[in-house]
């Protein structure tokens, strides 16, 4: 099934995604695009796999997307050596243990670049006294690979043993950034492509006048990189656990000029109009901003046309796009106002067709 995943396919690859690219957004005049690589192999630092019993045997399995035949996963080439280790350990340690794995319908694995471990099993049956303390005992032998933690999920259920977080460290410009990683929360899967996505909006961004704001903030993955960078930064974020994540990181990283507020990108266009008031935003005086940049990292949909309007009204737009024919849409607005200075090709995820963009926008005189 992973016959394509092979580290000599992979400049070919990345090649037809370039070559992909250019073509996409030839109409725009792009600059010649700068492709950040991944690692051929073992980069991705999340995986999850569905749980298949067959008598005595139990194994993981996916299921392949086209035709939903499912398939064994002994291995997953592409997850990180210790997600590679902890499957076969976790499958070992419980295989003979009914009570760990009866109703097991799903392992996820969230790993770091600094090693540690977050694994989530997911049941249809309650979990009792005696699971927790077999899944105590797993996790210490989970321990032996990595700092390991473990959650148990049932319905209207959720055992923590003992935190469900994993921290990433990140080094951006020879500076360690540690980040929080809660369970289930959205964050960059590759890590280590992640990293050089920070570095080159650092780099894009660097001796700016004025403030930052970012939409979409995640849990403050590139306005606490970035925020050395400027005067003030304030992002925002509709999600409460990112957010919950973004004011912790902030503190854990000791970001003094940085606030998050939780609203989704329409309402702060709204807040910014004067459209609406906002109780979340008792406190915050948004005439005080100097808004000269604005940083943006949307879902796959892309930014409506309200949100396209909104930062059109910046001097620059740093544009992070996990899905370019979103991005390919959106500059078709923001192109009227302003021109592309930097284009990047960050491959996150080889072997699909998959690629994120990012682009730097400047005001038309």
């Amino acid at each position: 099934m992973f016959s394509h995943i092979h580290p000599d396919n992979y400049q070919a690859q990345l090649a037809h995604k370039k070559t992909a690219m250019s073509e996409l957004f030839a109409e725009f005049s792009m600059p010649e695009a700068e492709v950040f690589t991944s690692e051929p192999l073992h980069y991705r630092l999340r995986a999850e796999f569905r749980v298949w019993h067959e008598g005595d045997e139990l194994y993981y399995i996916m299921f392949n997307k086209e035709t939903r035949e499912k398939y064994r996963v002994d291995s997953f080439p592409v997850a990180s050596t210790l997600i590679n280790q902890a499957m076969t350990t976790l499958i070992d340690h419980i295989k003979d243990k009914e009570i760990l794995r009866r109703k097991l319908f799903q392992v996820d694995f969230l790993s770091t670049l600094s090693g540690e471990l977050l694994i989530s099993l997911l049941y249809h049956k309650q979990l009792d006294e005696q699971w927790i303390e077999l899944a105590t005992k797993l996790k210490a032998t989970l321990s032996a690979i990595a700092p390991a933690d473990i959650i148990g999920r049932a319905r209207k259920q959720k055992v923590v043993l003992n935190k469900e977080y994993v921290t990433e460290v990140l080094t951006v410009k020879g500076k360690q950034l540690n980040y929080q990683q809660v369970e289930n929360s959205f964050t960059q899967p590759n890590g280590v492509v992640n990293e050089k996505m920070l570095t080159w909006a650092s780099d894009a961004t660097e001796n700016s006048k004025g403030d930052l704001v970012e939409l979409y903030c995640g849990n403050g993955n590139f306005s606490i990189a970035l925020a050395a960078n400027f005067t003030k930064v304030l992002a925002t974020e509709i999600s409460k656990s990112s957010v919950a994540s973004a004011q912790h990181n902030i503190a854990a990283n000791k970001v003094d000029n940085l606030d998050i507020i939780r609203m989704s990108s329409e309402e702060f266009s709204q807040a910014m109009n004067g459209e609406r008031e906002f109780r979340r935003l008792q406190g915050f005086d948004l005439s005080q901003y100097s808004y000269d940049t604005v940083l943006v990292d949307p879902p796959r949909a892309g930014m409506d046309n309200d949100s396209c309007e909104l930062v059109s009204r910046f001097e620059k737009i740093i544009y992070i796009s996990c899905n370019p024919q979103t991005l390919h849409d959106n500059l078709q607005i923001l192109s009227k106002t302003h021109k592309v200075e930097k284009f990047a090709l960050f491959d996150q995820f080889p072997y699909t067709d998959h690629i994120e963009c990012g682009v730097v926008l400047t005001k038309k005189s």
